[in-house]
């Protein structure tokens, strides 16, 4: 019988992270504010849901909680798990060994407090100015905030804290420490002042030898920095035991597969369970067969208990139902091939997505009957329901001409309330926010979001949608007409900005059959050959249809060139006259990629390097940035890969240390000779941060060559 928690009601309904503390082996909630924080006493329980929807789980352990507390967060992980239809990937995570998929979820790093629910500490927002803790701040992309003993001789030359005064919160930043530390200590006091204060602290940036009068009492020696504890020796790096968990005898046996990898795929049995212990590397996998019954993923479980026991350190463990494996379990098998996904106009790939579904062509007809479908493609119905749009202006909504519905504007932000009807009325608040938005409009839009949710009643699903990462229901609610941005300027009457004697659109068709069309630089670095370009200029128009473009996409263009005005002609790539080339400053290399035509895999970015990995030179470490990915995701102090398939690119971020930039390479020759899909000699190419070819830029859609031009420890300091 399945066992339903009040809690689970609101569960995986709308994309993002749900977070729950154990409370007298209940659920409690935590506040969005406070999602970060843990309470070393404590366990959690947490859900991240994403749009396709698909779920992780993961069960969190501060190193000071009970056995009780654990237990009751185990039995709701199993609980949420059979709720959801067993498709969840599950994590176990414990204090300060936490997995890279649980710290990406929190960009403000996250802070491990002393105490828990039993001494009588609890998650409330609040603007208590009688605070006064220390927390000392480790790590570099994933940020932890420790607190600890109030006093001097917690600090350390080399690394970067908070004393939290309530009132006035100072960021220490010792003399050995490096830059990225100092912004990532910056994101943790900001964070502090403005979801745990309200904004009710006023921020102080210190320097070691600087100290105002301290509420620490006389300063005594600081001592030098720690060294790095996160270099391992990975000799034993990927050397695993697989263990089978069967009651086919007609007894429960939990029998040796394997002593050591690498496995075979088809070692795995779809009527059996499966433990493949990587102790040695601190992490567990649990395989459920979709075929084995309940009683052998219940021994699974078990027997991954008795294993942790025998562990003399934390272990990292995720539960994987079949077709949800994820990277770090695959390669382990020297043979892993996945289900064939297939692209195209008419079907779907699904990257970073957890839980994969079986590939279904999309058929908007079907839509309200095939779920599998809907959630594939984002789609809850064929966008022919009501729309109305109104355009954020002095705090208040101001309704949009509905004869310019589909455009929207980079310096603008837009609510668009979507009505539809599947048995019962429903609606979707979308949030549109341009990229040149002002701060004001950006936090009236958000205000506006929810007053006009109260307005009816709290039923809608709220999407927050930044300019470029458009979903494709939202791109398909303009009846057939491609959904047109603007890079800047606003629709508002009188409000206009001259626009651009030459303007070039990029036009994409998404999986469901709606397109978008993006206004980009006029260069000809900006053409892709997998796409179809409209290009104004003073005296001419001219629609470009690259070789791989569809014909969706050319009919798109006509509503562009409409919008436009004139008569366009019509170009096809390699055949182009010379004016078109003078308008866009010249012939210069662009994307021609065949690859993306006819793509059975989509691209994928991953984090490759930090120090440690370099030292390691080991595969498994390379991390996988989640779900579409953007320019913003490059991290400009790591060394990154993005595979396109056909070729591989090492992007080196201006602030990749030397050991970083010198070890990559070997890891990327490593990454590809060790892929179980067998590809072998794929060429390598080395780029710069700010020298990006539009070999690489191709792949993002709506690059912008000026993002690297501030430098972010300025950024973040002007939010002091």
């Amino acid at each position: 019988i399945m066992v339903s928690h009040k809690e689970f009601v609101g569960a995986g309904k709308e994309p993002g992270l749900q977070v729950w503390r154990i409370e007298n082996m209940d659920l409690k909630p935590v506040p969005k504010a406070l999602h970060g924080n843990f309470y070393t006493g404590d366990a959690y329980l947490l859900l991240f849901t994403t749009a396709a929807p698909s779920y992780n789980i993961h069960m969190w352990l501060g190193d000071e909680c009970s056995q009780d507390e654990s237990g009751s967060a185990a039995i709701f992980a199993t609980q949420l798990d059979d709720f959801l239809g067993g498709g969840p990937v599950q994590y176990r995570e414990v204090q300060n060994c936490e997995s890279n998929t649980f710290l990406g979820y929190f960009k403000s790093g996250i802070k491990y407090k002393k105490g828990g629910v039993a001494s009588g500490f609890q998650h409330v927002v609040t603007n208590d100015t009688n605070v006064k803790r220390l927390l000392h701040i480790k790590g570099r992309r994933a940020i932890r905030a420790t607190e600890v003993d109030m006093s001097w001789g917690s600090f350390n030359k080399g690394d970067c804290f908070i004393i939290d005064l309530g009132k006035d919160v100072y960021q220490w930043c010792g003399s050995e420490c490096n830059r990225f530390e100092r912004l990532k200590a910056s994101e943790v006091a900001i964070d502090i002042r403005d979801n745990e204060r309200n904004g009710r602290a006023k921020l102080h940036m210190v320097e070691e030898g600087e100290e105002p009068a301290a509420a620490l009492g006389p300063k005594t020696t600081i001592a030098p920095s720690t060294p790095d504890d996160e270099k391992v020796d990975s000799s034993n790096r990927k050397k695993g035991a697989l263990y089978m968990i069967s009651d086919a005898s007609g007894t429960m046996k939990v029998s040796s597969v394997a002593p050591s990898s690498p496995f075979k795929q088809a070692m795995l049995s779809p009527e059996e369970c499966y433990i493949l212990d990587n102790g040695v590397d601190k992490n567990i996998f649990v395989w459920k067969g979709p075929k084995a019954n309940m009683s052998e993923r219940k021994a699974a479980m078990a027997a991954e208990d008795s294993i942790k026991l025998k562990s003399l350190f934390p272990l990292q463990i995720q539960v994987l139902p079949a077709g949800a494996e994820t990277t770090m379990f695959k390669q382990f098998f020297s043979d892993w091939k996945d289900k064939d996904q297939t692209t195209g106009p008419s079907k779907a790939y699904t990257i970073g997505r957890i839980a994969k579904v079986e590939q279904v062509p999309f058929d908007a007809s079907t839509l309200h009957s095939n779920k599998a479908m809907a959630a594939q493609h984002g789609m809850v119905d064929d966008g022919k329901g009501k729309v109305q749009i109104w355009r954020v202006e002095n705090g208040e909504k101001v309704p949009v001409d509905p004869s310019s519905y589909g455009h929207f504007y980079g310096g603008d932000c837009y609510l668009i309330l979507y009505s539809y009807r599947v048995g019962r009325e429903q609606h979707i608040i979308y949030t549109w926010q341009g990229l040149k938005c002002t701060q004001d409009e950006l936090a009236a839009s958000a205000f506006l979001t929810v007053k006009l949710d109260d307005s009816m009643g709290g039923s809608p699903v709220q999407v927050r949608v930044t300019q470029g990462q458009e979903p494709p229901h939202l791109m398909s609610l303009f009846q057939g007409k491609p959904m047109i941005i603007h890079s800047g300027g606003t629709s508002r009457k009188g409000g206009q900005s001259q626009t651009s004697s030459t303007r070039l659109f990029h036009i994409r068709q998404s999986s469901s059959r709606a397109t978008r069309a993006v206004e980009v630089e006029a260069s000809a670095s900006n053409l892709n050959t997998n796409d179809v370009f409209v290009l104004k200029t003073p005296s001419a128009l001219f629609v470009w249809r690259g070789v791989g473009a569809s014909d969706e996409e050319m009919e798109a263009a006509k509503h562009v060139v409409g919008f436009l005005g004139g008569n366009a002609s019509q170009v096809s790539e390699g055949k182009e006259p010379a004016d078109f080339w003078s308008a866009l400053g010249g012939k210069k290399d662009y994307q021609t990629s065949k690859s993306l035509q006819n793509m059975v895999k989509a691209p994928r970015l991953a984090y490759v390097c930090s120090n440690r990995f370099v030292l390691c030179c080991s595969v498994s470490q390379v991390e996988e940035v989640p779900g579409d990915f953007t320019q913003s995701d490059l991290a400009t102090d790591d060394v990154m890969i993005l595979d396109t398939w056909d070729q591989i690119f090492l992007w080196i971020g201006n602030e990749a240390n030397a050991e970083e930039r010198t070890g990559a390479p070997k890891i990327a020759k490593e990454y590809v000779d060790s892929d179980p899909s067998g590809r072998r000699g794929l060429p390598i190419t080395t780029i710069k941060q700010g020298a990006e070819p539009p070999t690489f830029t191709g792949w993002f859609q709506a690059w912008d060559p000026k993002m690297w031009e501030s430098d972010p420890l300025d950024r973040i300091r002007a939010r002091f």
